[in-house]
């Protein structure tokens, strides 16, 4: 197992180097100068070549880039212009909170998504089936911000029910020690249940956002695996021999269909990642999203460069995760690995 974790990894680097240089260049394609942005609209030339130099602006891409690797090697990602602090520290601050809402997301998808295409597997062109199919189009249809400003507008404005889109927390509660970073799980811990619930309802209608944009791929993937699985002969002899459905289904059809929809988790978890960005500007959910945004709109290179650096690692080891998952739930996997 260990030997088939490190040749993953090492069949990474050079996706982990190639994402760095594609970053790099990027930034620097984009249209606009930070040195103007940052010295204002009244500075003068001699002001902005200060700034630019002050920067490193003024030296050449491939100066810029071997700086930028050294800074990179150890363990310095650079200074965020907007806000003074370490990008390093941003990110570290604020990847709980993008991270909590990106799996609490896909629990509400998977908690939806499974039960509804195994349904719609057992039961083809029935009612459940035809609701499957709805769901997913419409899921698949409606931009994720769109689903959330409706989400917002008919259960905080119309009904009262939620509480105002303004973070992770509201402002009469104070944040849970942090343990984990997770407002959920930390207000648990420390025995604070007026905490969480506050906690739980600021964080309800953004999972809920992402949970939908998310199901349609899940559960259309679990009802091709399982209509595909239960009409196989083994799935045939387990119901000739008088199993019951129930064992038939999960423990049988269920276990054999779970490859390409793990498969699909990982993708709709690599998606979840981009579509945080959008639904974190909607819910001023504080988390390397939105912080991600707010950085490009003002030509700030470092703390995107890192966001996207991030998101490398993150896919990189979910991929990870998910080959794990496959030897665990079919051994011919470790066997062929």
């Amino acid at each position: 197992m260990l030997t088939v974790i490190l040749k993953r990894l090492l069949v990474a680097i050079p996706s982990l180097i190639g994402v760095v240089i594609v970053t790099f260049l990027l930034t620097r394609a984009l249209p606009g100068d930070p040195a103007a942005y940052f010295a204002g609209p009244a500075a003068t030339k001699e002001a902005i070549q200060e700034i630019r130099v002050k920067l490193g602006l003024d030296k050449s891409l491939p100066q810029q880039f071997v700086r930028y690797v050294r800074d990179l090697a150890h363990g310095d990602l650079g200074q965020s212009l907007t806000t003074g602090q370490p990008v390093v520290t941003e990110i570290r601050n604020r990847l709980p909170a993008s991270a909590e809402l990106t799996l609490l997301g896909l629990i509400v998808s998977v908690a939806i998504a499974l039960p509804l295409g195994i349904f719609a597997a057992t039961k083809p062109n029935s009612w459940i089936d035809h609701t499957c199919r709805i769901v997913t189009t419409a899921g698949v249809s409606l931009p994720v911000f769109f689903t959330g400003l409706i989400l917002v507008y008919v259960f905080y404005y119309l009904l009262g029910w939620a509480p105002a889109p303004l973070g992770r927390i509201d402002v009469f509660f104070s944040p849970p020690p942090s343990v984990t970073g997770f407002y959920l799980i930390d207000s648990l811990i420390a025995g604070d249940l007026s905490t969480f619930r506050a906690a739980l309802s600021q964080i309800f209608l953004p999972a809920l956002t992402l949970g939908i944009f998310s199901l349609a791929p899940i559960a259309r993937m679990t009802r091709a695996s399982m209509l595909a699985v239960l009409a196989s002969d083994f799935v045939r002899t387990a119901r000739a021999s008088g199993l019951t459905t129930f064992t038939v289904v999960v423990t049988y059809a269920f276990r054999n269909a779970m490859l390409p929809v793990i498969t699909t988790l990982g993708m709709v978890f690599s998606f979840l990642l981009g579509a945080n960005v959008l639904v974190e500007k909607v819910f001023a959910w504080p988390g390397i999203g939105s912080y991600a945004v707010e950085a490009l709109i003002s030509s700030d290179f470092a703390p995107v460069q890192g966001f996207v650096l991030t998101m490398a690692i993150m896919y990189v080891l979910l991929n990870l995760l998910i080959d794990l998952l496959y030897g665990v739930i079919d051994p011919r996997v470790r066997l062929e690995a």
